[in-house]
């Protein structure tokens, strides 16, 4: 639909087949996701793609546009988006709730690993890691580990262990 123009002018995603409307960004939610984006380039460095708000394409009932993910391999053009990334980002102020329930679940079916959620409302990095299948769920996941930094503390991304990302440095 989106390529036909149905949303032109508009900041919508698919998520688990709904589209949800997304609000505008404020200038505190643009600095960390260009922090976040400039911080994983350092830590992944080449053979990585840092994609910066751009989709993922997770099955027919969901394509979001995280914020930050890293996939494996370099930008390239080419058919299609990616299915899969190493490492998925979300910047959240007002889309907090989105961000922990419904895109957490999301990612989790999806099997990503590594899912950060950059709380700007309470300057902390929500790290979840560790996707299960939820039995007689109808297919659902979840996240079995949720664990919380704040700034003075590091990050050490599951697929670049040497790496260490300061949590004070992504926010403004």
């Amino acid at each position: 639909m989106s390529e036909f123009g149905w949303f032109a002018g508009t900041r919508v995603q698919l998520i688990d087949g709904r589209i949800i409307d997304m609000p505008a960004q404020k200038d505190s939610h643009v600095f960390s996701v260009e922090r976040a984006k400039k911080l994983l380039d350092d830590a992944f460095g080449p053979g990585y793609w840092v994609r910066q708000q751009a989709t993922l394409n997770l099955g027919p009932r969901s394509v979001p546009d995280p914020d930050v993910a890293v996939v494996k391999g370099r930008a390239h053009p080419g058919p299609g988006y990616p299915m899969t990334a190493l490492l998925v980002v979300e910047v959240s102020d007002t889309t907090l709730w989105l961000d922990r329930n419904r895109k957490a679940l999301i990612y989790a079916k999806a099997g990503l690993g590594d899912y950060w959620i950059v709380n700007l409302v309470d300057r902390q990095v929500e790290v979840h890691r560790d996707p299960v299948a939820i039995p007689a769920s109808g297919g659902r996941a979840r996240y079995t580990t949720v664990q919380i930094f704040k700034p003075g503390e590091f990050i050490e991304p599951l697929a670049a262990p040497r790496a260490r990302v300061a949590v004070a440095d992504l926010f403004a």
